[in-house]
């Protein structure tokens, strides 16, 4: 795991980075805990939270792209994640597909720091990386997340509603996921309404 801090972008609060060795514990706090896995059908343990957070840092490796660590500037303290990932769910959405996500601990919920993250991430992504489109996606009944990518400007696709391949039968209330996106134009357009950041 790195111990040197590689900064991809830097918001008024925040410092989006790689993940480093000091993040191990924040790490496997919130893949344990029962309030931030809600919608999720398992909950890691300390090495398998482990394994993951060496796949996030390789795919951020290998791609320039991936769910990147959350730090806040003012005490230089991991929160959480977010990112912009290859979805990876080839039975479900075509092999390029990107999409946004993000995982604070409880702690930092409610402080609007997981949508400042994701909108300068959506900058970076439509602009320096060229992307074309982004979506997103939650069960229906988390409506935190529903709730930040409507800030955000994405937009519901009532068509593109899945059921998750990753979710096994044996929780099918967590299996159907509402979609969310919104296109380079549209958000090109938004930003231009919005102005610069405060």
């Amino acid at each position: 795991m790195p111990t040197e801090r590689r900064i991809i972008l830097e918001t008024r609060r925040l410092v989006i980075r790689n993940w480093l060795a000091s993040d191990r514990d924040l790490f496997r706090e919130i893949n344990a805990d029962p309030k931030v896995m809600e919608f999720f059908p398992f909950r890691r343990s300390p090495e398998e939270a482990d394994a993951f957070l060496g796949r996030l840092n390789g795919m951020i490796s290998d791609t320039g792209l991936g769910f990147y660590a959350l730090e806040l500037k003012a005490t230089r303290e991991p929160i959480g994640f977010c990112g912009l990932s290859l979805a990876n769910m080839p039975s479900v959405f075509p092999a390029e597909t990107v999409e946004t996500g993000w995982r604070l601990a409880t702690r930092f919920w409610g402080m609007g720091y997981a949508t400042e993250a994701a909108r300068a991430l959506l900058d970076f992504g439509f602009g320096e990386k060229g992307i074309k489109a982004v979506v997103s996606f939650a069960v229906a009944e988390n409506q935190r997340s529903t709730a930040v990518m409507k800030r955000l400007g994405l937009h519901r696709i009532p068509h593109l509603d899945f059921e998750h391949p990753r979710v096994p039968d044996s929780h099918p209330h967590l299996k159907h996921h509402l979609v969310y996106a919104v296109t380079q134009d549209e958000w090109k357009r938004q930003a231009a309404h919005r102005g610069p950041p405060a």
